[in-house]
This record gives structure tokens, C-alpha cells and sequence, in this order.
């Protein structure tokens, strides 16, 4: 996996795929698309998202692979 992507990062990648805030609860902001997609992104400051939870978020909730999505973070 390529470097480590930041809540920030994540969130712009999410916009330009057409994905609107719907709600924050705590530390975690809902994104939903108009195709019924969901995504929670955990904000703890600038910490990095865990590699892990950063493919479970890609394959699942994005529904991309990992190389289309790397290709789309600034």
C-alpha cells in the first residue's frame, strides 16, 4: 500500500467521488452517496487511518480497488 492516508485525504478523495457529509458523530463523519454507498472516517487529529481499516474501507465501502482509489489521493 502506498504511504499512509490522512483523515484530511481521505475526505477530499470521498468529494470527488461524489460523496456528501450527512452527519459526525464524535470523532467519526458519515459521507453517503446518491447510489446508497455509506463511508465513517474516524478523525483523531492528523493520525494517519490504519492500513487495515484503509482497505476495509476501499473494497467495501467504496467498492474500488485499492489501485483505482491510490491513483485519486492528492
Amino acid at each position: 500500500m502506498p504511504k499512509p492516508v490522512t483523515p484530511r485525504e481521505l475526505i477530499k478523495t470521498l468529494n470527488k467521488l461524489g460523496f456528501q457529509q450527512t452527519r459526525i458523530t464524535g470523532s467519526h463523519h458519515r459521507f453517503a452517496h446518491p447510489d446508497g454507498r455509506k463511508v465513517s472516517v474516524p478523525i483523531h487529529g492528523n493520525e494517519p487511518i490504519g492500513t487495515g481499516l484503509m482497505l476495509k474501507i476501499i473494497k467495501q465501502d467504496l467498492k474500488m480497488n485499492k489501485e483505482e482509489f491510490f491513483k485519486l489521493v492528492e
